[in-house]
């Protein structure tokens, strides 16, 4: 049985990007447009606002494990699992999804063919987790969208609490690692994005600029100052805080929040 695609990709859409067995695919113009949204739609592509779509190649030794309800069709021998191997497993899942703020059980695909997952227009970061080292990188909550079935999630957990709390941000985050493909949504594309290789040093920054970092880095939130009245002095307030050995992705500017960046598969 072979399966026969026609019109996949033309002068509207087309391949962007490919990592492995992992694409993205770009709609440059959408013209399946209301003539109501059609002048908002011609200036977000000229402003490179576009939906895109992850595309996954499976070739019977790999499998794919996605945010639940992020498939849009598919086409070969591929079935979907829960990707549970046992009560155990389950529950360990659900900890983690109540922890990291993301779904608990991921589908996993396993078979021969093809995978496309529904459209967004966040821009889909494509990552070698072997990259990141032996424990792998961590990411902002909401970030994850696809893996390869070899990649592992873990719970990084940031070194103090209550200043975590008190400035806003959670206390864990998804950890990926091992070998294979991520697929992250972001706010902000892969070119924009400015890397901060640590030797052994520390890295701080006034708010949640960091997409992903290494899980190797002690990640902390702290006061800007030692003293409060340091802190109240410079005008700043808690910081987030890197140190180690390790790499962090940060955003130069404030990611956008915009309804046109939701998902349609939240």
């Amino acid at each position: 049985m072979t399966v026969r695609l026609t019109n996949f990709t033309n002068e509207d859409r087309k391949i962007v990007t490919q990592l492995q067995n992992f694409s993205v695919l770009e709609h440059y113009k959408d013209q399946s447009v209301a003539p109501g949204n059609a002048m908002n739609e011609f200036f977000m592509a000229k402003m490179g606002v576009r939906r895109r779509q992850l595309v996954v190649t499976l070739d019977g030794t790999n499998t794919l494990v996605t945010q639940a309800g992020a498939m849009q069709w598919l086409f070969g021998d591929v079935n979907a699992t829960t990707g549970v191997k046992g009560v155990g497993d389950f529950f360990g899942k659900m900890v983690k999804g109540a922890v990291t703020k993301e779904s608990a059980i991921k589908p996993e695909y396993v078979g021969k063919g093809t995978i496309v997952l529904e459209p967004t227009y966040k821009y889909i970061i494509l990552q070698d987790i072997a990259e990141w080292g032996r424990y792998g990188m961590s990411i902002e909550d909401g970030m994850f969208l696809a893996c390869d079935g070899k990649v592992e999630h873990t719970i990084a957990a940031r070194t103090n609490f209550s200043s975590a709390v008190a400035g806003n941000e959670g206390l864990f985050n998804l950890s990926l690692r091992g070998n294979g493909v991520a697929a992250l949504e972001s706010n902000v594309p892969a070119s924009e994005l400015i890397t901060v290789d640590l030797d052994n040093d520390v890295l701080k920054l006034d708010g949640s600029f960091a997409v992903c970092w290494s899980t190797s880095l002690q990640f902390t939130v702290e006061r800007s100052s030692k003293s409060l009245i340091g802190s109240a002095v410079n005008g700043e307030g808690l910081v987030n805080v890197y140190r180690g050995t390790g790499r962090v992705l940060i955003s130069p500017t404030t990611p956008s929040t915009s309804s046109l960046f939701r998902t349609t598969h939240d």
